[in-house]
């Protein structure tokens, strides 16, 4: 096979007329040559670092939407399942993988549970850990969230961090807000990674180190903005991830866009397909290509680089996706789960008022990390505390999804709804349910649904109830991509209509149970305050 075009040689930084020889998957030569198609040809995108659960889709159906967008490759995270099902989800996820032409990489999660402070369906041993790393198709450990085991030495911590040490895979870093000594302690222990910078001033302490820092777009966190300058002066030390990205959301774009939105304010060409094709390929030692002799033919064809549009995507030679429509058959996809509670009633929501404010989880548009304030709920003729709409601070509960128990209740700012209540049992990294809702009615609808439905997310409004159903570790669905985010939009535009002004509400609900992210969270055992790593009484009580 013969393509010709104008050749962007990322890894050179020049811009040449060439025409490329395919042969057995591999760039066989590249030929310069005047008489070529007005098409640019250049390596294809990577996402250094996704939960692919969080699109909804199985890796498969990702898969068929990403290569639209010229995505070739992910560092794929797969503690979403592994904390669902284990060792049994991170095979789960390989395997589905490998049905279709896309390049998966994957990770070994290295905190699963995430804490001690919640229920999870499955733990991953440093036995484990060593098992997935000896696999070829694990290239890293996945990111180490318990940043406070590193600092003060937790040995299980250390077993997962020498294991990958010892067979030479990289660690993924993950420690929002670590800045000065602990940050310089954290990068030197061989955290080589972070993604949950949200200001430049924090990336700055840790590229210092070494630290090389993936600037995250996804549905929920945004931090572009914050750090794309970082570009100017560390280009070698930058790529760019989404993180979680919900589908309605990858239908519309990928790497793609932020690569639009860093030409757009003039940053240099080469130095963005630098941290969009190149850096992760040698972090993580991938197999894909980069235009070179003797590498694989992964690679796509743009119209020109200030409009970049992408024509066709490429891997291992084979045409995956051409014009905006995926060229990757669907393909079938086994359901496997670990759902295990028993529908919820009004009575198990409810709780005594004893007077004065509680504390509070702030929702914070368009970023992961919250902030803890005190507020009055309202109170039922019963005495019981009740979501204040009015003020919205709205109450919201973790539902056990593995076993019966007593919900945990919170109340939180910023959702804004001024009715009904949405659900989902994707909540991060448990995946217990979470819901919250304008009443106790509305939410234990919304969490009903999802029992009945063993996964999944749903809105509850006067009107309508919806659900989207994830049956897959009850976090993916293993329907048509195209018509999960359909389905999707839906249930996000039934949310809006009930007064939610969150750009994706259900993607932020899903984020208010991880725990390892500050400052006030709430999981199935309670109210849980990620400064101090302990939990915190839902009553404020003042000394």
């Amino acid at each position: 096979m013969k393509i010709s075009g104008h050749i962007i040689d990322v890894r050179n930084r020049r811009l040449f007329k060439g025409i490329l020889h395919i042969k057995d998957n591999r760039i066989e030569r590249i030929e310069p040559s005047d008489t070529v198609d007005g098409q640019f040809i250049m390596p294809g995108f990577i996402d250094s670092h996704v939960h692919v659960e969080s699109s909804m889709l199985v890796p498969s159906e990702f898969a068929r939407l990403a290569v639209v967008h010229g995505t070739v490759a992910t560092v794929s995270d797969p503690h979403e399942i592994g904390n669902v099902l284990g060792v049994k989800g991170v095979e789960y996820m390989i395997e589905n993988g490998k049905q279709v032409n896309f390049k998966f990489n994957f990770g070994a999660p290295s905190c699963v549970p995430a804490t001690t402070f919640e229920t999870a369906g499955a733990e991953i041993t440093p036995d484990e850990v060593r098992y997935l790393l000896e696999k070829d198709e694990i290239k890293y450990l996945a990111e180490m969230m318990n940043w406070p085991g590193v600092l003060f030495n937790d040995p299980v911590v250390y077993e997962k961090i020498n294991i990958a040490k010892s067979l030479g895979k990289p660690i993924d870093g993950h420690a929002p807000g670590l800045r000065g000594e602990k940050a310089e302690a954290y990068v030197k222990a061989g955290m080589s990674t972070d993604h949950e910078c949200f200001t430049k001033e924090e990336a700055l302490d840790k590229l210092k180190h070494g630290m090389k820092i993936a600037i995250r777009e996804g549905s929920a966190a945004k931090n572009f903005e914050a750090l794309i300058e970082l570009m100017r002066d560390y280009p070698q030390m930058i790529m760019f991830c989404s993180d979680d990205k919900h589908p309605d959301n990858l239908v519309e774009g990928h790497i793609n866009l932020l690569v639009k939105r860093a030409l757009a304010k003039g940053h240099e060409l080469f130095n963005v397909l630098q941290a969009a094709c190149i850096t992760p390929v040698d972090h993580y030692n991938l197999e894909v290509g980069s235009l070179r002799v003797g590498d694989p033919a992964d690679f796509i064809t743009i119209d020109n680089p200030s409009n970049f549009k992408v024509l066709a995507t490429y891997i291992n030679g084979e045409k995956v996706a051409e014009n905006g429509k995926t060229l990757i058959p669907r393909v079938e996809n086994l359901i496997i789960n670990n759902f295990n509670c028993d529908p919820t009633s009004e009575s198990q929501i409810q709780i005594k008022d004893e007077g004065g404010k509680v504390n509070v989880i702030e929702a914070l548009d368009g970023q992961l990390v919250t902030n803890c304030i005190e507020a009055e709920a309202a109170t039922d003729q019963n005495g019981n505390l009740v979501s204040n709409v009015e003020n919205d601070v709205l109450k919201m509960v973790v539902v056990n999804r593995y076993k019966p128990a007593k919900p945990a209740i919170a109340f939180i700012k910023n959702f804004g709804l001024k009715k009904g209540a949405i659900a989902s049992s994707v909540g991060h990294d448990s995946h217990n349910i979470i819901a919250v809702g304008a009443t106790d009615e509305a939410i234990v609808k919304a969490v009903n649904l999802i029992v009945e439905a063993k996964g999944g997310v749903s809105a509850v409004s006067e009107k309508e109830e919806a659900i989207v159903a994830l049956p897959v570790a009850g976090i993916m669905s293993a329907e048509d991509g195209y018509e999960v985010a359909e389905a999707y939009s839906n249930i996000d535009r039934i949310s809006k209509e009930m007064g939610t002004k969150l750009n994706s509400p259900f993607m932020s609900l899903s984020f208010m149970a991880l725990l390892v992210i500050p400052s006030l969270k709430l999981s199935d055992l309670g109210l849980f305050d990620g400064d101090k790593f302990a939990f915190k009484p839902l009553f404020v009580k003042h000394s």
